[in-house]
This record gives C-alpha cells, sequence and structure tokens, in this order.
C-alpha cells in the first residue's frame, strides 16, 4: 500500500468513526474559548464544534456564550452562531435550563428563542415565552429589548393567557413596548381588551401608540361600552371618533 493510499484510508477510517464525546474536564476551556471575542477564529470554531457534539446543558451553557457578541465579518458571525445553535438544539431538553439561565441575564433574546422554538411544542413554549415575561415589569429598564422581543413573539400564540400577560405592558414607561404590546393584544383579537385599550388611551402621550390604538379599534369594530364612551371620546387621535359604540376614521 502507498503512503497516500494509507493516508486516504486514514481519513476514511476517521469520517467513519463516531464523533468523540467532550470530557467534561475539557468544558470551561472551550466555553472560554467559544465565548471569546477576541480568540483567533480557526480556536473559537473549533471549541464551538467540539461543544456542538456534547450534548450536554454544560456544552448548551458555554454555547450560549458566543450570542453574547457580534463580530465582522457578518457572515463569520452568523455561521459561528448558528453552529452553536445547532449544539444548543442537540443537547435537547437538557438545554432548556441553561436557556432560561441565559434569558434572565441576555442583551437580547433573538437566538435564544430560535433555539428554545427547536426544542420544546408550541404549547410548552407558550409557557415559557410567559414565565420570561413574569420576570419583568412596567418600570424603567436600561435595555427593554428583552421585554419588547417576548412581547412581539407572543404575538404568535393567541390565547387568554398571553392577553392577560401582556395587557398590563400597554402602560409600560417605554413607548416601543407600548406600541408592541398593543400590536399583541390587538392579535389575540379577544373584544375583553376594550377596557384595558381605553385605559391605555386615556394615559397615552405618544401620538403612534394613540394611532395604532384607535386603528385597532376601527380594524376590529369592538363595541365601547356606555361607561367608557366619555373616556374614549376624550382620548382618541385626531382623525378618529366614536360613533355610538364604535371608533370610526373620519
Amino acid at each position: 500500500m502507498g503512503l497516500f493510499d494509507f493516508l486516504g484510508k486514514k481519513k476514511q477510517d476517521e469520517a467513519g468513526a463516531p464523533a468523540k464525546k467532550v470530557a467534561l474536564k475539557d468544558v470551561p476551556r472551550l466555553s472560554r474559548l467559544a465565548g471569546d471575542k477576541m480568540a483567533q477564529n480557526y480556536d473559537r470554531q473549533e471549541a464551538i464544534e467540539e461543544l456542538a457534539k456534547a450534548g450536554t446543558a454544560e456544552a448548551a451553557e458555554a454555547l450560549l456564550r458566543r450570542f453574547t457578541f457580534t463580530m465582522e465579518p457578518s457572515i463569520t458571525d452568523q455561521e459561528e452562531k448558528e453552529n452553536a445553535a445547532e449544539g444548543i438544539v442537540n443537547a435537547g431538553q437538557a438545554a432548556i435550563e441553561p436557556i432560561r439561565k441565559y434569558c434572565a441575564r441576555a442583551e437580547s433574546l433573538t437566538w435564544p428563542l430560535k433555539i428554545l422554538r427547536r426544542i420544546v411544542g408550541e404549547e410548552e413554549m407558550v409557557d415559557e415565552l410567559l414565565a420570561l415575561l413574569e420576570e419583568f415589569d412596567v418600570e424603567y429598564m436600561r435595555n427593554p429589548e428583552p421585554k419588547l422581543q417576548l412581547i412581539s413573539v407572543l404575538e404568535e400564540y393567541p390565547s387568554n393567557e398571553v392577553r392577560e400577560a401582556v395587557e398590563p405592558f400597554l402602560l409600560d414607561v417605554n413607548e416601543p413596548v407600548r406600541f408592541h404590546a398593543a400590536v399583541t393584544v390587538f392579535s389575540m383579537n379577544d373584544e375583553r381588551s376594550v377596557p384595558a385599550l381605553i385605559g391605555a388611551l386615556t394615559e397615552e402621550e405618544s401620538l403612534r401608540v394613540k394611532n395604532r390604538i384607535a386603528t385597532g379599534l376601527v380594524d376590529k369594530a369592538w363595541t365601547i361600552s356606555a361607561e367608557l364612551s366619555d373616556a374614549c371620546k376624550k382620548a382618541l387621535p385626531p382623525g378618529f371618533v366614536l360613533d355610538g359604540d364604535k371608533v370610526r376614521r373620519l
């Protein structure tokens, strides 16, 4: 057998061999590399690949560190995050608790929520989203992005539980959160939200949010009760009017 034949056979044997599991003692080292923006790309990518094979909670927690930063070129950033996501999904149910812990302190939930959706069923996903949203209130926070992202994702899961959970955020101190809360509340398609919407309309200072609420009331043609009619009339933005018990455009 020639040298090249031998090397070719060796590569085939290696390709056909089962992936080696990462030793628990190696996880801290690999975790540091996977979450180090300043590491050499090759070293960081190799660490991600090794952790992705592990399929454990510890490996999933380590891989989540890759979502704490972005880098250039963007194509490398995207590829590394996709590989990390695949590795976390590979851990299955073992990854859920690490994802929960990560979400509790993350600056953005885009990637962890995308990963979580691939691991759990639709009903369980709603429960996870609501549990995360419970950790937030309507007061000021330096970075409201996670709260806004949760409210936006919940738009896809119409239910009474989601409606009740999101309605308080119609009074959030952050204008984009209030706007997205209105969008999600209307997506629930439940007329029981009218009192909360009118209450928010009376407190609202942002014309954008007021217009969104008024437009939603027009589109849904929901009934405004006699008890709420005076407050509704006074709070409607220009271009809208309460006609009988329905909000209409002028």
